[in-house]
């Protein structure tokens, strides 16, 4: 739909005003359209091949996939489809893997068919051509931003109109350009005009070259540098770049505005003539311009930070004599916060596509656009399903065996069954599993796995573990949205639910002696109580003992406590009660105390000065906080280590006696701190003064994420390399003894897909363990055998 205004389009300001505001860079998603088709690049899938996806939609059907496209020497992680650009009747496709760009052209059945592949004189590995491409009639630019250490160049091919071949003519860099600066993170070309941004340049201030070509000697000369008036870090001034009719637009999405620059004849420089902002005023932080178009008079803004993150773009037309009118905001159908439409956007004639870079929790789409009867009208929404990774297995148990259990990589554990996302109840599109944790009725002994998923929860009946039955799913309430953080937590028969990032979300109360009278087909429930003292929450952490709750990373509404401990006394499980808060001031990444997640207990360790007392040991981002919380009106901080090279610390747990604590930090490996994946091994003996005795790095990379202690064993889970058993009979020195990848043929390095969390705490042996994407793996460990 669109939205027209009832003001005079974009607000032209006076370049004076400009503000100085901080902001994001534009994000690419490889789009292209062309005739009745579009284009749209799936270029970072690193367990197959890159792919291009074309789209037609006959005379009054649907947009529906015709081709697939990929490179004749393509490979898994080749990043095919990074760029996306269709010359004419050519569409040129980038590789940063492969270094090069294929160029397709249709063939007698109307399918496009690889004819050339174009590489850069000077080619050497990591240069990653075809990163950015832009093209008019027979030139075509593609950037590297690797290359002269991340200076950045920009190839130009040309294409010869008689054999149809392109072939290279001239490599430009910025003149002033640094390292890492990354010349040509946009790029327009019109005629003999080029216009090359580089938002990163100068400090971040940013600035976009002009390059004409010369028409006896067919270079293309650096001309002018466009830059915004004063300085202006992380502005993203070059974000994205226009040319049509000898103008210039240049987006400063950090800015939340768009730069207009005419070249004046009389003295050879381009000067600014306008500034150009959302016409509602709603622009602050926004993003706008973080997608550009321009052409045939007419300029389309992506604003992929506007209204509460859903995203917007914004149109409007350029007269005959320079003035802009006719502003108007096109929606997409159906969009939620955080979905981001708007990430870029591809335009020609009367056919638009425009990308929605989160929607369906991160997937992404593209939504189409035809106009009609002078407006434009969505006529249809394109995406990729998700690869299905593996079906359920059920009834006979896998063993391990020379170093796999079917297609599982492990050492000496066992899976006795496997529940796909399908058969979990996550059908939709985008939803992962995530937490989870477990419920053993008092009365049966039955074991019953709880699954948060993005958009609600699953129980499942792990008492045959060979034959694991999902009962059936709760639903998140009504108002809240569906987000990728969930926690769950057990008291006396009833499960505490709460969500991240979920509005007013609140935490569910769940009497789970109803999934007794499961004997049929999945049920959906609801819940028996609901606490609305909090809206989202990170986690909820309860000590059994006590009967306290504490839900932590509180946002969005309530009383969040500054993110730090919210006290709910929950010894009547369907009337909780708030008691208090506790913020570990200074800690936290805006030092208000933020927890991440904890563990709270009566503790019975070495320490006689707080024997006896409820303490909990929280994940405060920045530090490791321990406090007293046992008199709930006045809880006292008891100290609040850290340790070298801290990223983010998230998450612990007590060893049996209360001696050693050992945590997790969920960025360090990501952030380059370290080379493996590291455990923190905290002596506790003097709850005033902690330390950290001992890091212990594991044989790779990947980042580390819930981690749990029952007697001599510690179960990590850690992503893509899945479950992770460690014999800690030493306390400080771990040993690797045991393994099961969730996700096989990944590399074991740092990222967020795989095993989310794990629960070992079953009488029976079982260990349930979550992976996002795949389900949830019961599985069971033999003797211990020493790795490492």
């Amino acid at each position: 739909m669109t939205e027209s205004s009832v003001k005079w389009g974009f607000l032209a300001l006076s370049l004076l005003t400009a503000a100085s505001l901080a902001g994001q860079e534009g994000w690419e998603v490889s789009l292209a359209v062309g005739g009745n088709e579009v284009m749209v690049g799936e270029s970072l899938n690193e367990t197959s091949p890159g792919y291009v996806y074309v789209y037609r939609k006959d005379s009054g059907g649907p947009w529906t996939e015709v081709q697939r496209l990929e490179a004749s020497n393509s490979a898994a992680g080749d990043h095919f489809g990074r760029t996306v650009t269709l010359a004419g009747d050519q569409l040129l496709v980038g590789s940063t893997i492969l270094e090069a760009i294929y160029v397709f052209e249709k063939d007698g059945s109307d399918q496009w068919r690889e004819t050339q592949i174009l590489t850069a004189s000077d080619a050497y590995v990591g240069n990653s051509i075809g990163r950015i491409s832009a093209a008019d009639g027979d030139h075509f630019f593609t950037a590297s931003w690797a290359n002269s250490e991340a200076r950045g160049a920009v190839y130009v091919f040309e294409r010869d109109p008689t054999t149809r071949r392109w072939s290279e003519t001239d490599k430009l860099m910025g003149s002033d350009v640094g390292p890492n600066e990354s010349f040509g993170m946009s790029i327009a070309v019109e005629g003999d005009l080029a216009l090359i941004g580089t938002p990163r340049q100068g400090n971040g201030n940013g600035a976009a070259y002009v390059f004409q070509r010369d028409e006896a000697t067919g270079d293309w000369l650096e001309q002018d540098k466009l830059t915004l008036p004063g300085t202006s870090p992380n502005s993203g001034f070059g974000a994205a770049v226009g040319l049509d009719g000898g103008v210039a637009l240049v987006a400063a999405a950090g800015l939340d505005i768009v730069f207009e620059f005419s070249h004046d004849d009389s003295t050879g420089e381009w000067q600014a003539s306008l500034i150009l902002q959302a016409f509602d005023g709603g622009y602050a932080g926004t993003g706008l311009g973080a997608a550009l178009y321009f052409g045939a008079d007419e300029a389309w803004f992506g604003a992929p930070g506007a209204s509460a993150v859903e995203g917007r773009v914004y149109m409007m037309d350029r007269g005959p004599t320079g003035e802009w009118t006719g502003a108007t905001k096109l929606i997409a159908d159906d969009l939620v916060p955080t979905e981001q439409f708007g990430t870029n956007l591809a335009v020609q004639d009367d056919l638009a596509a425009v990308g929605i870079l989160l929607d369906d929790f991160e997937l992404g789409s593209v939504a189409i656009f035809e106009r009609q009867d002078g407006g434009w009208l969505q006529t249809g929404k394109v995406f990729k399903e998700p690869d299905v990774t593996f079906a359920s297995i059920t009834g006979v148990q896998v063993d391990c065996e020379a170093g796999a259990a079917g297609a599982f990589g492990c050492s000496d554990v066992d899976l006795l069954s496997f529940l796909s996302l399908a058969d979990l109840g996550g059908g939709a599109r985008g939803v992962n599993v995530n937490d989870l944790w477990g419920w053993t009725d008092p009365d049966s002994g039955g074991e019953y796995a709880l699954v948060g998923r993005y958009d609600g929860t699953s129980f499942v009946d792990v008492s045959d573990p060979l034959n694991p039955r999902y009962l059936g799913s709760l639903p998140i309430p009504e108002g809240a949205t569906a987000g990728r953080w969930r926690d769950i937590k057990v008291y006396r028969d009833h499960a505490f639910i709460v969500a991240d990032g979920s509005g007013p979300h609140g935490m569910q109360i769940f009497d789970l002696t109803k999934l007794r009278e499961v004997t049929g087909d999945p049920v959906t429930f609801e819940e028996d109580a609901h606490y609305s003292g909090i809206a989202s929450a990170h986690n909820v952490v309860i000590n059994e003992e006590t009967g306290f709750a504490y839900a932590v990373g509180a946002s969005e509404g309530g009383e969040t406590c500054g993110g730090g401990l919210h006290m709910i006394n929950i010894q009547d499980p369907r009337t909780p009660v708030f008691v208090g808060c506790f913020q570990d001031m200074g800690t936290g990444r805006q030092n208000t105390g933020y927890t991440h997640d904890a563990q709270c207990v009566i503790y019975h360790g070495p320490d006689e000065e707080h024997q006896g007392q409820e303490i909990c040991f929280a994940a405060n981002e920045t530090a490791l906080s321990i406090a007293d919380v046992t008199d709930k009106t006045a809880p006292v901080s008891i100290s609040a280590p850290t340790y070298p090279n801290v990223a983010y610390v998230h998450q612990g747990w007590l060893d049996d006696e209360h001696r050693y604590f050992y945590t997790n930090d969920e960025l360090d490996e990501l952030n380059g701190l370290v080379d493996q994946t590291r455990t923190l091994i905290w002596d506790v003996a003097d709850l005033d003064d902690p330390i950290l005795v001992r890091e212990y790095l594991a044989d790779n990379a990947s980042t580390d994420h819930n981690l749990y202690i029952l007697g001599d064993l510690m179960y990590q889970s850690n992503y893509v390399s899945g479950l992770r058993i460690l014999d800690i009979s030493d306390r400080e020195n771990p040993v690797l003894v045991s393994f099961f990848d969730t996700v096989p043929g990944s590399a074991d390095e740092a990222g967020f897909g795989g095993s989310w969390s794990n629960y070992p705490f079953f009488e029976s042996g079982i260990i349930v363990v979550t992976s996002r994407m795949e389900g949830i793996f019961i599985l069971r460990k033999r003797a211990r055998t020493v790795l490492q």
